[in-house]
Formats: structure tokens, C-alpha cells, sequence
């Protein structure tokens, strides 16, 4: 792992693993296995919906990415795509890819390829499985698409989590369901729509809860995101919050009166309790949860 009392440039990198790295899932882990301590990561970047977009790779991996935008790079032969590298990382010595690596323009240099050109050492990484299916960032996306959430934190080895500001909602939550935050998430691939059993993080604090992802049908019809804390002594203000999912719930629907809608959320946050507890997406960080009275979306 990184010495973080060492300020990691690319002039002291000496190993590097190369690709997208999106979701720095359970496969990933085992390339971030061969780096060492003055290791980094070149993180090729298309700049689409991610698991982990940006610079999130770099929490979730605990060594410093080096963003290569995509467009800026794909016409790039292979031998120029690893001068390049040459180039930035003065002292590099090592590369790391996954079984599948391939680079340059059309995608048309392999491992082989790689071995052959640069001349440091070259490390190739066996595909991963877990309980019996390859671990790919493709896959898990299309799990996170489907709502298929247990299975694909399964495979990411964590909670899948999304970010956001917390924005002004319609403003009936409060007065005719329950209170809820509103959030505004960029560039996250959101869960198919439908009601989840969350965890949310506010500061740091970690609180169980119930969120809802979709259009609103028994209201205005608006998309929204929003998180209900299952816990009334959660902190009434919140700029930035972190949720992650632990299980689907149930599809979104529509209700012909609040108080049908209302009853739906009291069985959503039944089934919330039920599932929340340790977080394991943030580490020792404190998990607040009480079994007070708590509403749900």
C-alpha cells in the first residue's frame, strides 16, 4: 500500500496499473495487489455515468489516479501510448493490466503487444470470479441497472454508494408523509428506479434509511432522489450526503391518495430496518441507528 506520508507524484511513481477502474471492484483489487508501496493508477476516462466517477477511484483504491481522457488519447498508436507514459512517469519500472488489456488505436495492442514494447516489467493479471461469475465493471453496471444491488455490491466487494447535494424538494414530505433529502447526483450510475433500504452518511455520521429513486406518479410526477433517515435524531441540516444501497425493495408505483402512499411508506421503512446495521462502505466510522419513530419516501 502508499505511504500517505509521501506525496505521490508522477516523477516517484515507479509501478502503475492501467484501465478504467470503474467501481475499483473485487477484480480491480487484485491488480492494486501488484503495485507496492510508489504504485498509481492510469485511469483511462470516458467521462460517462460511473460506479466510482473521477477521482472517487482514488478513495475507494487508497492510491492516486491519473485521469487520461479517452478522446485525447485513442489515436494513439500502442508504442506511442507507452512513450507516453515513459514520458510522464519518469522512474516507471513496472506496468500492471488485466487479462484482457488492450491499447492504442482500435484497440489493436494486447499483453503481447505490451510485453514486447515496454521494456520494464509486465504484469498480467488473471480474470476474477466470485461465487462463480466474472468480476467486470460491465457487469456489475448492468446489476446496478437492473436493481440488482446485493448482487452487484457482491461483486464490487462493498455497498454501492452514490453522492449528492442536498437540493429543495416539493415540500410535502415533511407536512403529508415524511421528511426526506433531496438530492442532486451528477455523473453516479442511479439504481433502476424503484424504493431501497439504505444507508446514508452525513458528515460522519452513518444513519439506516429508506430511499426512493424515480418519477414522483402519486404527486407531481417530477424525477427525484430522496433519502429518509430512520432516525428522528438526525441532524436537520445537510448540504452533501453519501447513500449507499443494501437492497431493493420493491417498484416504483402509483398511489390514488396520500394517505395510500403514506401507508406503502411504513412497510417500505419495516422493511429498511430490517436490513440496516454496520455500514461496511465507510470503514470504523461511527454508525448512528435508533429504533425510534422514523417514516419512510
Amino acid at each position: 500500500m502508499p505511504n500517505f506520508s509521501t506525496l505521490l507524484t508522477k516523477d516517484n511513481i515507479t509501478a502503475v496499473a492501467i484501465g478504467h477502474f470503474d467501481g475499483v471492484h473485487r477484480g480491480h483489487k487484485q491488480l492494486l495487489k501488484q503495485l507496492g508501496e510508489f504504485g498509481g493508477l492510469v485511469v483511462i476516462d470516458k467521462n460517462k455515468a460511473n460506479i466510482t466517477p473521477k477521482l472517487k477511484r482514488a478513495e475507494y483504491s487508497n492510491y492516486p489516479c491519473f485521469l487520461y481522457d479517452f478522446e485525447s488519447i485513442k489515436g494513439l498508436s500502442g508504442e506511442e501510448f507507452i512513450a507516453m507514459l515513459k514520458h510522464d512517469f519518469k522512474n516507471l519500472k513496472k506496468i500492471v493490466v488485466g487479462f484482457d488489456f488492450r491499447f492504442g488505436r482500435n484497440r489493436a495492442w494486447d499483453k503481447h503487444d505490451l510485453k514486447r514494447i515496454f521494456d520494464g516489467e509486465v504484469v498480467v493479471v488473471d480474470e476474477v470470479c466470485y461465487d462463480g461469475m466474472g468480476v467486470h465493471s460491465s457487469s456489475i453496471r448492468e446489476l446496478i441497472r437492473q436493481g440488482n444491488i446485493e448482487e452487484a455490491n457482491r461483486l464490487i466487494g462493498r455497498e454501492y454508494s452514490v453522492e449528492g447535494n442536498v437540493i429543495k424538494g416539493q415540500g410535502i414530505g415533511a407536512k403529508e408523509l415524511v421528511a426526506t433529502l433531496n438530492l442532486d447526483v451528477k455523473n453516479y450510475l442511479l439504481p433502476k428506479d424503484g424504493v431501497y433500504a439504505t444507508r446514508t452518511r452525513i458528515g460522519s455520521y452513518t444513519y439506516g434509511s429508506v430511499t426512493f429513486i424515480g418519477n414522483r406518479l402519486s404527486t407531481d410526477g417530477n424525477f427525484s432522489v430522496e433519502t429518509h433517515i430512520l432516525d428522528e435524531v438526525a441532524p436537520k441540516v445537510a448540504k452533501h450526503v453519501a447513500v449507499c444501497f443494501i437492497k431493493r425493495l420493491r417498484d416504483n408505483k402509483k398511489f390514488d391518495t396520500l394517505e395510500g402512499l403514506k401507508e406503502q411508506i411504513k412497510c417500505d421503512i419495516n422493511g429498511a430496518r430490517a436490513c440496516v446495521g454496520v455500514c461496511d462502505l465507510f470503514g470504523n466510522e461511527t454508525m448512528r441507528y435508533f429504533d425510534g419513530y422514523g417514516a419512510g419516501i
